[in-house]
């Protein structure tokens, strides 16, 4: 049975099902965070908080993307990623607290683009930094 595992298919098909599953919890944790619902807005056209989600998407991609390549095991990548994914959401906490002069889910929320396409720069940039720091 280890011989399966150590299958260089099977070991990548199950770390992208990892991945998958992950990246899908995640970002309902982020739809219970922000005060808009991103499919919904996503479906209107609410073109900001498109570009969020996709920062969020990408941003949580990437996290994992260094955490696979830096670790030997499923659960060493998944605790990283997990770890990553708060250090993120750590992140989107910071950056609505130091825009005191508005709140940055009303502005996506009311497709204010600029604010979105921030919020995605911001997200990718950070998951850069998180993943050169994964161990």
């Amino acid at each position: 049975m280890a011989a399966f595992w150590e299958n260089p298919f099977i070991a990548s098909a199950a770390r992208y099902s990892v991945v998958i599953l992950c990246t899908i919890v995640f970002l309902a944790i982020f739809e219970l965070v922000t005060s808009y619902k991103n499919w919904k807005e996503i479906k209107e056209g609410n073109f900001a908080v498109a570009m969020a989600t996709g920062g969020k998407v990408l941003g949580i991609a990437n996290v994992f993307r260094f955490s696979i390549q830096h670790n030997d095991t499923i659960l060493e990548s998944i605790s990283w990623g997990a770890f990553g994914f708060l250090l993120l959401l750590t992140g989107y906490f910071i950056f609505e607290f130091l825009t005191p002069t508005y709140k940055i889910d009303e502005e996506i929320g009311n497709d204010n683009r600029a604010v979105g396409f921030l919020s995605m720069v911001i997200s990718i940039g950070l998951s850069y930094i998180i993943g050169a720091s994964i161990l």
